[in-house]
């Protein structure tokens, strides 16, 4: 399957496991979703793959990414996290983790964070039918819509770039290639 991957998928290990079993797939769990796009948040200036590597570290140091505990850390916490060399240090986006923390216990509150993340889609898994990385957007009016969205609840670190991006990762688009294996099998997920 490796000449046949996505395009953006690199030859480690770790990240073609990540393109073929996870990437794409559609995900509806609130708290996973919320994991993602702080994942996602910390990607920015940098590439996934150093994000990728080092999830397990952002895991760990954020206590398995628990909205109900990370949302009553404080300047303690921060300092902890900015010493964690497993993890990107980076002030702004640690304190952005903690505010977006806040507002997904009040979204999960009213609605439930998966239901306003997918309304978005209105429930649904756009099949993306793209021949080449070329075609592929890096946001779409709904990203940019689902951004606007987000800022206003009081997340950070989503833009519509971003936020993009994890709509791809979460499934809630199928950007697989149609070239690629996976795309069917995601599709078939739908």
């Amino acid at each position: 399957m490796a000449s046949l991957r996505c395009g953006w998928c690199g030859t480690e290990q770790i990240y073609m496991d990540y393109h073929d079993h996870e990437w794409g797939r559609p995900e509806r769990d609130g708290r996973a979703l919320w994991e993602k796009l702080i994942l996602d948040g910390f990607q920015a200036g940098l590439s996934w793959i150093t994000i990728l590597k080092k999830r397990d570290s952002f895991r760990a140091a954020f206590k398995g990414f628990r909205p109900e505990i990370i949302a009553h850390w404080g300047e303690e916490d921060i300092t902890r996290l900015l010493a964690d060399p497993g993890i990107v240090r980076h002030r702004g986006k640690i304190a952005g983790t903690i505010r977006s923390a806040q507002a997904w216990l009040r979204i999960e509150q009213r609605e439930g964070f998966s239901n306003f993340i997918w309304a978005f889609q209105d429930g649904k898994v756009q099949q993306n039918q793209w021949q080449s990385l070329s075609q592929v957007p890096a946001q779409t009016p709904v990203s940019q819509a689902m951004s606007k969205a987000l800022k206003a609840e009081g997340f950070t670190f989503c833009g519509p770039t971003i936020v993009y991006a994890f709509m791809q990762a979460t499934g809630m688009v199928n950007d697989h290639l149609v070239t690629c294996p996976c795309h069917p099998r995601v599709a078939a997920l739908a």
